[in-house]
Parts: C-alpha cells; sequence; structure tokens
C-alpha cells in the first residue's frame, strides 16, 4: 500500500495538520482504523490534561496474611 502526505484538520482548534505518509504507515502497522482527530498540539495539551494513574486499584486493600502453616 502506497501513502501520501495529508492534510487533516483538529477537531479541538481547527487548524490545519499533515498527516504523514511514515505516521499513516505507522497506524496500519498497529492496526488503528481511524486517522488522528486532533493536531499534535491539541494530542499533547490532552494528554497532559488527563489525570495521572496512581497505580492503586481503587478500594481494595491487600492484607497480610499472618498465622502459622
Amino acid at each position: 500500500m502506497s501513502f501520501e502526505d495529508r492534510t487533516l484538520i483538529c477537531r479541538d482548534c481547527g487548524v490545519e495538520f499533515i498527516f504523514t505518509a511514515g505516521e499513516q504507515e505507522f497506524y496500519a502497522q498497529k492496526g488503528f482504523l481511524n486517522d488522528p482527530v486532533r493536531c499534535p498540539e491539541c494530542r499533547k495539551a490532552r494528554k497532559q490534561a488527563q489525570p495521572r494513574s496512581t497505580g492503586e486499584r481503587g478500594g481494595r486493600r491487600q492484607r497480610s496474611r499472618t498465622g502459622s502453616a
């Protein structure tokens, strides 16, 4: 399959950005079916705005076992 650079419009800011042939090839290799909808700047801002996971499971505590075997 041949890929060519394409111009897309960002869903958030409305700016045109280039979806390069290399990015399209990467998306195809990963099995991604949809084109990106945000420009790189908005993707970065959105990613930074998301709360970070603490790695803890919500509401469950691990109990230590004591006693003889």
